[in-house]
């Protein structure tokens, strides 16, 4: 009988384990970053995880309520004094009964994520859509019996020409108390958009506002806590999206969401409840209270769309994928599950461009302005669902590519995502086969002095990076095979069964290869977001680029040469491929921070053309050619002039002769 399958997220590890093998002796024999103190006794409460159940297709499991053994004491007396989140479990004292799917929360990971989407440092145009008013309110009469609402609107028509203004439930609830604490002076906080009271404190109020900019991705949710007065970012941070227990990709979610009665709404509490988190741990950050936040802008792809706002995105996995709004949308934030915030705060999504071309992908054109432009510009926002702008002022395409979660350190066999550890840049010496590398959290090499940090795995700008290297220095061919140790003259490269892979680092018994299943799965991704970017070239008319801008956090930590020796991107002038950061964030803050950008970019997505690579009929075509490093066919001038790529070919012809032939 197999053992049951084990599959952790985020990181995508798995393995299988005998029955009655606990989750914490799994997660270290797979190298799975789970922390504990306590020596698996049940005190620590380091250890937590979160199994996930139902249908995870992808993965070819399906996960049922005793895949794990069931609560036991130690975990009850642990629940009882110090309280487990609902669903959580100890993984030193739940064992492995069946498959199953493990989450791994941030709080449990020992090198915690980092999430590298810093605020851009460009000054913000100030016109906020929620501003402060100090008014005065008339008192209660006897001989005038209007209510407490009725005359703060006549005090924000008469003192500031605001007519009409609507009072939510949740301030109305406090009014009163606010008013008489005030002596009837307040301060308010008003939408001007939707002409919507978003708070009230009473007395003059001299803090500023506080809005929230927050860029939900698939993977990672990045926020902003802003003062609404200057545009100032008070706090920067992000987190892990939770829904990524329920799938890696979009794809696997909605997956998810189909085979699974109420998956939908599982992964919707689940990233709202993210979202509520991420904006106090901001404000605490910031020295305030996230009842401050009178205001929220979200950029999201689709798939990330309709699951905030509750909607079912099975649609949006088939033919012809039909949003159920592309709309921009004004919102309660608290509608959002954003409950920390002031009672009336607003919340306002960017529309989308189409089925899956997102929210995101607006705002990163809204940054970049690619429209305003005469050189050919291509805007690619690299993630486990790439989205893809090409043009310039007299024009705009945009398409979206699944490239899947390789380039995040997903489905690599010492992947993991981007924590101190990780391996995030490599050099290979192209005569010695010798590698050098740099590791997240310390800034030497290691062959420099001062390198003393433990090595964990490799994230996604370390293998883009290896790959790239080893294709400069002669150990891979452009077909992506990984030569034998006689053919590269390196005893770095291994047989594993039929295949090589190369040791990029050993300590003992732990080492790290790139092996041959990294190659694969690295060149499916990026002939993915080639393939995408080469067929809106060929909507466009257009056979070369002037510029090339990798946008997303992503994005800003790969090299340009390295992605282009790869192939992810088409050929361009090196010095004109250039990376923009947190495009969308940035997007997402010019949309809180100024009411013209929200007309802007609403003007903007209704003059983009989709095209849609699904069935685009020269999408596989550019695909295929593709997956050769860096490309079949395409002739890479540009690239030509900066490096030489060896000329090595390690076949079956070119390993041990020529193949047999069969007998007839």
């Amino acid at each position: 009988m197999t053992d049951p399958l084990v599959v952790f997220t985020p990181s995508g590890k798995r393995g299988r384990f005998p029955v009655g093998t606990p989750v914490l002796t799994a997660a270290r024999q797979l190298g799975v970053d789970l922390d504990s103190v306590c020596g698996g006794r049940g005190i620590c409460s380091k250890c937590q995880v979160q199994p996930g159940q139902g249908e995870f297709p992808k993965f070819g499991i399906t996960v049922t309520g005793d895949a794990l053994s069931a609560f036991n004491s130690v975990e009850a007396r642990y629940d009882e004094k110090r309280g487990l989140k609902p669903g959580r479990r100890l993984g030193c004292q739940a064992t492995i009964q069946g498959d199953v799917l493990i989450d791994v929360p941030a709080e449990s990971q020992l090198h915690r994520q980092v999430i590298r989407k810093d605020a851009s440092s460009a000054p913000m145009r100030m016109d906020p859509a929620t501003r402060l008013h100090f008014v005065t309110v008339e008192q209660p009469d006897m001989d005038a019996p209007t209510g407490d609402a009725e005359r703060l609107r006549t005090a924000l028509r008469d003192q500031w020409d605001l007519d009409g203004v609507t009072i939510p439930l949740p301030v109305l609830q406090e009014l009163q108390t606010v008013l008489r604490k005030g002596d009837w002076q307040a301060t308010v906080a008003v939408n001007h958009d939707e002409g919507i009271l978003a708070a009230i404190w009473p007395g003059l109020r001299e803090a500023p506002a506080l809005g929230l900019a927050i860029d939900l991705g698939s993977t990672t949710i990045a926020a902003h806590l802003c003062d609404l007065a200057t545009g100032e970012v008070r706090a920067s941070g992000g987190a892990m999206n939770p829904q990524i227990r329920f799938g890696e990709d979009l794809m696997s979610r909605v997956s998810y969401a189909m085979m699974n009665p109420g998956g939908s709404d599982e992964m919707t509490a689940a990233v709202r409840l993210a979202l509520d988190e991420l904006a106090r741990t901001l404000s605490d950050e910031a020295g305030t209270d996230p009842s401050e936040i009178v205001e929220t802008v979200v950029v999201c792809n689709p798939v990330m769309h309709h699951l905030l706002l509750g909607i079912d995105p099975t649609e949006l996995g088939q033919a012809p994928f039909a949003l159920a709004t592309s709309d921009a949308l004004r919102l309660g934030a608290a509608e959002i599950g954003l409950i920390s915030a002031a009672p009336g705060a607003r919340a306002y999504l960017l529309p989308c461009i189409a089925g899956h071309v997102g929210a995101d992908a607006a705002a990163v054109t809204l940054a970049q302005a690619p429209d305003e432009a005469e050189e050919m510009t291509l805007i690619v926002d690299v993630g486990t669902n790439a989205e893809i702008v090409l043009g310039n002022r007299n024009g705009l395409l945009a398409c979206s590519s699944p490239t899947g979660p390789a380039f995040e350190g997903a489905q690599i066999s010492a992947g993991q995502r981007a924590a101190p550890g990780a391996i995030e840049r490599v050099r290979i010496d192209p005569e010695t086969k010798e590698p050098r590398f740099r590791v997240i959290g310390c800034d030497a090499w290691s062959d420099e002095p001062g390198f003393d940090v433990e090595v964990t795995g490799i994230c996604g700008s370390g293998i883009i990076e290896a790959v790239a290297e080893m294709r400069m220095a002669g150990l891979l061919d452009a077909s992506g095979l990984i030569g034998s140790a006689e053919a590269t003259g390196t005893e770095r490269c291994i047989l594993e069964g039929r295949t090589h892979s190369y040791r990029l680092w050993a300590d003992g018994d732990r080492e790290i290869r790139v092996t041959q299943g990294d190659i694969r799965a690295i060149q499916l991704a990026k002939s993915a977001l080639y393939a995408g970017a080469r067929l809106l070239m060929d909507e466009a008319g257009v056979e070369t680029l002037d510029r090339v801008t990798l946008a997303g956090a992503f994005g800003a930590h790969i090299s340009p040469l390295h992605a282009m020796v790869l192939g992810m991107i088409p050929d361009a002038p090196l010095d004109k491929v250039t990376s923009a950061g947190n495009a969308a964030g940035h997007g997402a803050r010019m949309a809180l921070c100024d009411r013209s950008a929200r007309h802007r970019v609403e003007t903007l997505v209704r003059k983009i053309r989709k095209v849609e690579t699904a069935v685009a009929p020269r999408f596989q075509e550019h695909f295929v050619a593709a997956n050769a490093i860096p490309h079949a066919s395409a002739a890479f001038p540009h690239l030509l002039a900066e490096v030489t790529l060896p000329r090595v070919s390690f076949g079956a012809a070119a390993e041990g002769g020529r193949r047999r032939r069969r007998r007839a």
